[in-house]
């Protein structure tokens, strides 16, 4: 009997794209397994760093320890203005030190804005240190004079007034009491608000003052 030897006589098994069906089959299989594989979830990394100008805006207040030169607050305030920040109140005052001086700035922005404008306040020719101190726990004090219309029917009143504020009666005309009134923001803040329905005539404001509580010294942390 005539035939095929290699047949074994049986018929060859199908074929798919050129291959035995068995070797078909494997290579499903493993694209299935791959695609599989695929389709699990990637490595997460860390969540993105805030970007500056994103975050909640609040209050902050930064000290800066700087050389007693002239066009060193131009400087800062330039550099403020770059970064966009609109100070609410910049405070400066000599140091112990004669050539030292201590600025106090207090401005609103985020915390990341914040961080970077203070990084780059440090490299500033002339600035010596730079700490912000919003979190920190702190003595605040504003002083302001307030001129107050007065007249001779509420002028007792406004005395009364000053007096459980605390302040003091710096000048007295017929038609105006000047008062010296100091504290935190918020309390110079009510207190303004409090005398502003008898007419506010003129009002100054040093802005705030700040100095950490405890026995640790921004002055004496400086990179002299």
């Amino acid at each position: 009997m005539s035939g095929d030897p290699a047949s074994n006589g049986k018929a060859p098994a199908a074929a798919v794209g050129g291959l035995p069906a068995s070797a078909a089959a494997g290579a499903a299989a493993s694209a299935e397994t791959s695609a599989v594989g695929s389709a699990s979830p990637a490595h997460i990394g860390p969540p993105a760093r805030a970007l500056p100008g994103g975050g909640e805006t609040r209050r902050h207040t930064l000290i800066a320890i700087v050389l007693d030169k002239p066009g060193v607050l131009n400087r800062v305030s330039s550099l403020m203005r770059a970064r966009n920040f609109n100070i609410d109140s910049l405070a400066v005052s000599h140091t112990d030190q004669p050539d030292i001086s201590r600025m106090t700035i207090t401005l609103h922005g985020d915390d990341v804005a914040v961080e970077q404008a203070a990084k780059q306040l440090y490299r500033l020719i002339d600035v010596l240190k730079v700490q912000d101190v919003t979190s920190e726990a702190t003595v605040d004090h504003e002083l302001a004079l307030v001129k107050i219309r007065a007249t001779d029917s509420n002028r007792a009143e406004i005395l009364t007034i000053v007096e459980l504020s605390k302040g003091r009666v710096v000048d007295l005309s017929g038609e105006s009491v000047i008062v010296e009134v100091t504290g935190t923001e918020t309390e110079v803040d009510a207190f303004v608000a409090l005398v502003r329905t008898y007419g506010i005539k003129e009002l100054v404001r040093t802005g705030a003052v700040v100095m950490a509580r405890g026995s640790a010294s921004i002055e004496e942390a400086t990179k002299r």
